[in-house]
């Protein structure tokens, strides 16, 4: 029974893992037939028609995947595949289809690339100009945060020529210039050409001659497109027919009608010639009117109608002092196409020059008034919209800023306390076993201090008590010895009670050595007393001893301080010489600091380490955790700095 158990589960985990690996091995093939469509649709050898076969294929099997990445992959083709068809509804229902997936799986790059696209078809298509701009918008906004500076600046150029051809000069100065802060030098030549065309065509319009001449040139200096370069010499020789500068616009077209390339650019041609005769009637010369109608046909031939404008507004203008019958027939033509075109501004143009005709007609003049205030109503519209758009995202970058960092800096609180309680945790054990094993270390040391203190404090008593049997023994025993001398001898008085006084003045001194110190509230006033007996001849100067907290000070400090200054002050006294003594006292939180200099004969370094009652100081303080340094050259006097603890 038990065998038989142990076979049937062996068979359903084998099929189950059968079942894994077959369901693996659909997934791979999914993958790879939507990759292998998918680069079908992208083979510029295959019709349109045969494009869409196959990205609807690659569509269905990246469905059944179920692949975030390689889905918004092929709806962006699939859309680039319904624009090329001109399938514009299809275009509109999957760019909103990529739009929302995009969103939801947070597929920034796809919504930068899709906005892109979507904001071209309302520009080039729909001509929306709001729309065109929103979207280019919301394209520069997800390629900032993609941090790709190139497409960056094309939106913004993008956005620079609907303002520009919305009538909004100033502000699509403003945003063209910063698209060219954005655009590489190297990769984007032509969208920086796009752009100084851009600028130049702006400070035309409004009758900045001079910066839009210098924006054109910057163009030609970037350009290397010949089909470019004609449109830009042909806009800069119109700049300087407006600016009167007409032998140098001649000159220039006259260039560039020579060009083989125009023969292929019909429109470009009839432009250039239309703009030679217009400069040489200008400049006075009389053989224009027959190139400006051979212009006019060549834009009636190729149904050129913005260019008909132009070429209808010129002969109107030449035929307005010679003939006005026929100048009155091209103006209307002009006032009929610019009302097919819905350019009121070109209207407006043909109106001022029939007014000139027709001085009295009513109807012309309230027409003109009317486009007029139209026009500038419209162009305050548009400054307005264009500015409240950005306006509007300016504010919305913002919010969306804050809310990004708000949330960064949630996360990184979040992530700070886990691992917060994870360094808790992990480090709870060996923390302890650090505490346990620190305060073994500990409790040696202090033990090993508490001798070494005993024993320094040992050697400093038995230091003191023979250099005071010295004492005793050397000075007071011999002055003794002579005193008893003097009295067997009969000597004279005075000479006795002089030795006498002597030996009570010693004795004295030998008794505020060895007496105890009082730490009490009189410290200061018996430190001080003390350094001033041993000073008769000398003048001693104490500073700092104010300012001090004495009560600050131990018990065992101040006995040490007593003591050390009590022996330099007789070292000073027998040995130094000096006329003056200075100390000076300096209290911090944990320290006193103090000073001590005369100007005495001084001593040399081997001289110091000889002196007992130097040596006896050092010891002192060494036993209460201080520090003594002393430093003195013969002749140059004597100087300690002491430093105890409080």
């Amino acid at each position: 029974m038990r065998n038989i158990l142990i076979v049937l589960v062996i068979i359903i985990f084998g099929s189950c893992e059968y079942e894994r690996n077959k369901q693996s091995d659909k997934k791979d093939e999914n993958i790879d037939s939507t990759q292998l469509y998918y680069n079908i649709s992208l083979d510029n050898k295959m019709s349109l028609r045969q494009k869409q076969e196959a990205i609807n294929k690659s569509l269905y099997y990246a469905k059944i995947n179920d692949n975030d990445t390689l889905l918004a992959k092929v709806l962006y083709q699939k859309n680039l595949v319904h624009y090329s068809l001109a399938e514009y509804d299809s275009l509109l229902l999957f760019s909103d289809s990529l739009i929302n997936y995009s969103k939801r799986n947070n597929l920034k790059s796809r919504l930068a690339k899709q906005f892109y696209l979507k904001g071209f078809y309302f520009d080039e298509v729909a001509h929306n100009p709001d729309s065109a701009f929103i979207n280019y918008n919301l394209s520069k906004n997800h390629f900032q945060y993609l941090k790709d500076s190139s497409w960056v600046g094309k939106n913004l150029l993008q956005m620079g020529i609907i303002q520009k051809n919305q009538g909004d000069f100033f502000g699509s100065k403003e945003t063209i210039t910063e698209a060219l802060k954005y655009l590489n030098k190297e990769k984007d030549t032509n969208y920086i050409v796009s752009s100084f065309n851009g600028l130049a065509t702006n400070h035309r319009k409004l009758l900045n001659h001079e910066d839009a001449i210098k924006y054109y040139k910057k163009a030609l200096a970037f350009s290397i497109n010949k089909a470019d370069r004609i449109v830009i010499n042909n806009n800069l020789s119109a700049t300087y027919i407006d600016n009167k500068n007409y032998n140098e616009a001649l000159n220039l077209l006259t260039e560039l009608v020579k060009d083989s390339l125009l023969s292929e650019k019909p429109n470009e041609y009839a432009r250039v010639l239309d703009n030679i005769a217009y400069a040489e009637w200008l400049s006075g010369k009389n053989e224009s009117k027959l190139k400006l109608l051979v212009a006019l046909n060549i834009r009636i031939k190729n149904n050129d109608l913005r260019g008909q404008i132009a070429s209808y507004t010129h002969l109107g203008e030449v035929y307005s002092n010679s003939n006005s019958k026929k100048a009155n027939i091209y103006l209307d033509s002009v006032f009929i196409l610019a009302k097919k075109l819905k350019n009121p501004r070109a209207e407006k143009d043909a109106l001022k020059q029939l007014m000139e005709l027709e001085p009295y007609n009513l109807k012309l003049k309230n027409r003109y008034v009317f486009l007029q205030d139209s026009l500038y109503a419209q162009e305050l519209k548009v400054k307005t919209q264009f500015a409240k758009y950005k306006y509007d995202d300016k504010l919305i970058q913002e919010a969306n800023l804050r809310l990004e960092k708000e949330n960064a800096e949630q996360k990184l609180e979040v992530t700070n306390q886990q691992n917060k309680r994870k360094l808790t945790y992990a480090f709870g054990g060996f923390l302890f076993l650090i505490f346990a094993f620190s305060t073994y270390i500990l409790v040696q040391r202090s033990k090993r201090l508490k001798q070494k203190n005993k024993t320094a404090k040992l050697e400093a008593t038995y230091e003191t008590e023979s250099e005071l049997s010295r004492k005793l023994h050397d000075d007071f025993g011999g002055k003794l010895n002579y005193a008893m001398l003097l009295v067997q001898n009969d000597s004279d008085k005075l000479k006795l009670l002089d030795t006498l006084d002597g030996l009570y003045n010693q004795s004295r001194d030998f008794s505020r050595e060895i007496n105890d110190v009082d730490t009490g509230p009189n410290f200061k006033e018996s430190l001080i007393g003390m350094m001033g007996n041993y000073c008769k001849n000398t003048k001693l100067i104490v500073s700092g001893s104010s300012d001090l907290n004495w009560s600050k000070l131990s018990s065992l400090s101040k006995k040490t301080l007593f003591k050390i200054l009590q022996e330099l002050m007789i070292n000073m006294q027998k040995h130094s010489g000096a006329s003056l003594v200075s100390v000076a006292f300096e209290q911090s939180k944990k320290t006193l600091k103090v000073s001590f200099m005369d100007n005495g004969v001084g001593a040399s370094k081997t001289d110091l380490n000889f002196k007992n009652g130097l040596m006896n100081t050092e010891k002192r303080i060494e036993a209460i955790g201080g520090t003594i340094i002393f430093e003195s050259d013969k002749g140059r006097g004597f100087e300690a700095q002491i430093e105890i603890p409080n």
